[in-house]
């Protein structure tokens, strides 16, 4: 098999294409991924002239993705303003998650969906019951106005925990 957007022979790994259906992913050689996880360099991505027309959908969107990046290039530009995306296609591809300014106790980032363990008993106010250290607190979810705050669901009941009483698990 061949990397899904250099079309290099080389060993690959999927890369999970976020923001779309789960388990959307793309088979990429370790020349790709080292450089979407970090600096791009610009001309090993004019290969993405001929992967931005792939069958598969989770590559055009990645395709999209990196032409929004390397905007400050001409050729990209080009590209991206010739890519046709459908409605559903071209929302995946903007739909990037923003950087969470939620931190565990251990200054880890807590995205969306996570799963946290309580480091200390905390009493839930309303509630008349003690949250036990260790209990883990699957699918959180970010209040988004307050980084030191998280929703879950402890013992039926869904609670607000301050972040400096949890770690990802």
């Amino acid at each position: 098999m061949t990397c899904a957007l250099c079309s290099a022979d080389a060993p690959l790994s999927d890369y999970p294409v976020t923001g779309g259906p789960d388990g959307a992913s793309a088979a990429l050689c370790d020349s790709c991924l080292t450089q979407i996880e970090g600096t791009l360099e610009a001309n090993h991505w004019r290969c993405l002239s001929s992967s931005m027309w792939s069958e598969e959908v989770a590559v055009q969107v990645l395709a999209a993705r990196l032409l929004s990046r390397l905007s400050d290039q001409d050729w990209a530009r080009d590209l991206s303003d010739q890519l046709w995306l459908d409605d559903d296609t071209r929302a995946w591809a903007d739909n990037v998650a923003a950087a969470s300014q939620h931190k565990d106790s251990n200054g880890v980032q807590l995205n969306q969906g996570d799963t946290v363990v309580l480091i200390k008993d905390l009493v839930v106010k309303g509630a008349g019951f003690t949250a036990k250290r260790g209990t883990a607190v699957r699918s959180i979810s970010l209040v988004a106005d307050n980084p030191e705050h998280i929703e879950g669901r402890v013992e039926g009941q869904r609670i607000v925990i301050l972040t400096q009483f949890v770690k990802k698990k």
